[in-house]
């Protein structure tokens, strides 16, 4: 996508049927494609954790986004980084023909040159495991499909941490809880 950046939009809420929806919505009316998502509980007991990537073009676009994203009452927060700013990985399943893969030589090769694991090995196909960024992931693909042939092919949404201590949901949850005290304090 030239003359735009890649970012990652990380959303926290309850786990609440349509939250998805209006998420997506509002992407959708500010005509901004998700290009992978993924969706899974967070490491705080009953909240979710919504990693979305989408091509923007600048820091403006993604604050206006993630301020409509907050707004919507079953989300807790929203925030956006950048890839320096986080630690990132995506997996990827590669079927391949054991006929194809036997013709082409040594396994130990693709292992060693791309860190892949092997999880299954049948009579009719082999399934490779790849986790890493998308380029890594992408040039095992092309490797394989140029050199032996892909017969399924996988890759899953981003997950992703930032590189801060914790999660930044914790800092503003506990500034909620300070305040509903000094507020219960006070009366």
């Amino acid at each position: 996508m030239e003359g735009k950046t890649l970012y990652t939009v990380t959303i926290f809420s309850e786990n609440t049927v349509g939250v998805l929806n209006q998420i997506t919505t509002i992407f959708t009316r500010r005509q901004l494609n998700i290009e992978t998502l993924s969706v899974s509980p967070s490491a705080l007991a009953g909240i979710h954790k919504f990693t979305i990537t989408v091509f923007a073009e600048s820091d403006e676009v993604m604050k206006k986004l993630v301020r409509q994203i907050d707004k919507r009452i079953d989300v807790l927060k929203a925030y956006f980084n950048v890839d320096d700013e986080l630690i990132h990985q995506e997996l990827a399943l590669y079927k391949l023909s054991t006929d194809k893969v036997l013709e082409h030589g040594s396994i130990e090769y693709l292992i060693r040159k791309y860190n892949i694991r092997v999880l299954e090995v049948t009579n009719d196909c082999v399934v490779f495991l790849k986790a890493g960024h998308y380029a890594e992931t992408q040039g095992l693909f092309d490797e394989l499909a140029e050199k032996i042939g892909v017969l399924q092919f996988i890759r899953s949404g981003r997950i992703a941490i930032t590189k801060s201590r914790v999660e930044r949901l914790s800092d503003m949850l506990a500034e909620r809880e300070e305040k509903r005290k000094q507020a219960l304090t006070n009366n």
